[in-house]
């Protein structure tokens, strides 16, 4: 490859490593160019997957700041470039592998940090972006629920106490302030004069 070449490529694959979520090192040899195709299709829009040389891909990883890729670099590699959901993406390249063991997994990188292939793995088995997506929604149309209940749940009380005050008052309407009046006051012995008999009082001055 002329140097012009070589300085395109690096420059590529640099750009490619620092704009992934993640990064999946792997060693194809053994593989169809069909087989490739498949493999290709199978990451659909989470990942980009690229054939490339091990020397211009050590100086791209250091070109982006990452470092521990230099044990990965032997052997025929392909790089699978995450741009999407991480999970999926190594989940396709996992079942891929078991179906074609001429697929191997050697390493892959994680925000910028190397990863060892069981590090690796150990991705695919995580929940993907949607079922999180899922349970995050679900979880807060639950509160969202809850939050509702408690807020209408004062007011529906309420409105069972006003009604019950009505029934009350219907089946007995002296409950009512105004309704009628109070019987008066019978004078006792303890009755104070002037409350008793006001007219006499009156008379009397």
């Amino acid at each position: 490859m002329a140097r012009p070449d070589k300085a395109a490529k690096v420059s590529e694959l640099t750009e490619a490593f620092s704009k992934s979520e993640a990064t999946v090192l792997t060693e194809y040899r053994g593989l169809t160019v069909a087989q490739l195709k498949e493999l290709r299709r199978s990451l659909g829009e989470n990942a980009t997957y690229a054939v490339a040389k091990n020397t211009l891909t050590a100086i791209a990883a250091k070109e982006a700041g990452i470092e521990g890729l230099d044990e990965t670099l032997t052997g025929p590699t392909a790089i699978a470039f995450v741009t999407g959901d991480i999970a999926a993406a190594t989940k396709g390249l996992r079942d891929f592998a078991k179906a074609n063991p001429s697929l191997a997994i050697k390493g892959g990188v994680l925000e910028g940090k190397f990863l060892d292939a069981q590090a690796v793995l150990k991705l695919a088995d995580l929940e993907s972006r949607e079922v999180l997506l899922s349970k995050m929604a679900g979880a807060l149309q639950a509160n969202l629920a809850k939050a509702a209940y408690l807020l209408a749940a004062p007011l529906s009380q309420g409105a069972r106490v006003l009604g019950a005050l009505r029934d009350a008052a219907e089946a007995n309407p002296s409950l009512i302030g105004g309704a009628g009046s109070a019987p008066a006051a019978e004078a006792t012995d303890e009755t104070p004069a002037a409350e008793a008999a006001p007219e006499a009082a009156e008379a009397a001055e």
